[in-house]
């Protein structure tokens, strides 16, 4: 196997756009927090880890918990989709936004769309999605592509 395929889909860059869009997404959600202005009780990843342990842990363990997930649905967008467009990394962010509000929010105690603690939690959990779709896209396609 080598390292570099055709149309930028070696696995070195699809790791590199997953933590580069983890990253940005991180940044934008910490600061969101850190000011206020979060309805979530505590950061969604950090809660799906503490639930996972079963117990309280640091905010870095919930930003590695972000950066495994995030990283996994960016290498598998940029390795095997077949069309990688706004249009697919969008359907992509939205597929996964109707995930977290149906499986993860009840999981870690939320309720379903996370109801039991606020209907806020359903439109605020959609703009880290979009954010996610839109920089995976744009990294996607403005990132060099070696070999091609």
């Amino acid at each position: 196997m080598t390292e570099f395929q055709g149309n930028g889909r070696s696995w070195l860059r699809a790791i590199s756009i997953g933590i580069g869009v983890s990253l940005l997404t991180a940044i934008i959600m910490v600061a969101v927090t850190r000011a206020g202005l979060s309805p979530f009780p505590q950061p969604p990843s950090q809660a799906f880890a503490e639930t996972l342990l079963g117990r309280t842990l640091p905010l870095p363990v919930g930003l590695l918990f972000h950066t495994a997930y995030v990283t996994f649905w960016s290498v598998l967008f940029v390795r095997f989709f077949p069309q990688r467009n706004i249009k697919t990394a969008m359907a992509l962010a939205g597929a996964l936004w109707l995930v977290i509000l149906a499986v993860f929010f009840p999981i870690v105690g939320w309720g379903f769309a996370g109801l039991q603690v606020s209907p806020k939690l359903i439109v605020t959990s959609f703009i880290p999605h979009l954010l996610f779709g839109l920089f995976l896209w744009a990294l996607d396609s403005y990132l060099p592509r070696k070999g091609t």
